[in-house]
């Protein structure tokens, strides 16, 4: 679990040229709603939550989010962004109860590198870029890392297969493909001719043999 501080205006203005101009002077229009609470407008400045969501847990952050004198623990629920440049055009954020359960996408990150796999012409293929969990924002993970390095042709690993950390609980069919080794027909093509060509150097060294 990540936490830092971002640092939000109160925002009075509402509709969509407001919301323009703010853009366009470099600030991000946003709402903070929770449980308990009226939602508040507010405006972030654009390279203040860059800098937040910088560390290892990504847009996972959970943030102290000041707001005209007052804090409010939250995490991003959504980030709205522009169709095109791919900007963030609006962001909600969701206070959080540090010990209440929320519903969050982890990202999955694949590291190592399988040599089997490499040697077959196969490729490793993640089936997802984030895993949906329920835990608190406490035990919260930054992200899933997947060694494929042992992986075989044909292996798959599923969500019943992660280790989860203490405290979190995955959602979903736990049969669920997470990765997948692919392998391309031309490349099982080549194996086959090999192994035959192998079978056959076998067959030709036992006749010699023989006689």
């Amino acid at each position: 679990m990540s936490n830092t501080k971002l640092v939000a205006q109160p925002r009075t203005t509402t509709g969509s040229s407001a919301a323009r101009r703010l853009r366009t002077e470099g600030h991000i229009p946003g709402v903070i709603y929770g449980q308990g609470m009226a939602p508040v407008s507010v405006t972030i400045e654009r390279r203040d939550l860059r800098l937040a969501l910088s560390g290892p847990a990504g847009s996972n952050t959970v943030l102290t989010l000041e707001v005209g004198g007052k804090s409010y623990p939250a995490v991003v629920k959504e980030m709205q962004r522009h169709p095109i440049r791919r900007t963030v055009a609006h962001i909600d954020f969701l206070q959080v109860n540090m010990n209440e359960e929320i519903n969050v996408s982890v990202a999955v990150h694949i590291v190592g590198e399988s040599k089997a796999v490499a040697d077959a012409g196969g490729l490793v293929d993640a089936a997802v870029d984030t895993i949906e969990v329920s835990c608190t924002p406490n035990n919260m993970p930054n992200a899933f890392e997947i060694d494929v390095t042992e992986m075989q042709p044909g292996d798959v690993i599923r969500l019943a297969d992660l280790p989860m950390p203490k405290g979190v609980t995955p959602l979903g069919d736990p049969e669920m493909p997470i990765v997948t080794i692919l392998v391309t027909s031309a490349a099982e093509a080549a194996a086959d001719e090999a192994e035959a060509a192998e079978a056959a150097v076998d067959g030709d060294a036992a006749t010699d043999a023989a006689e």
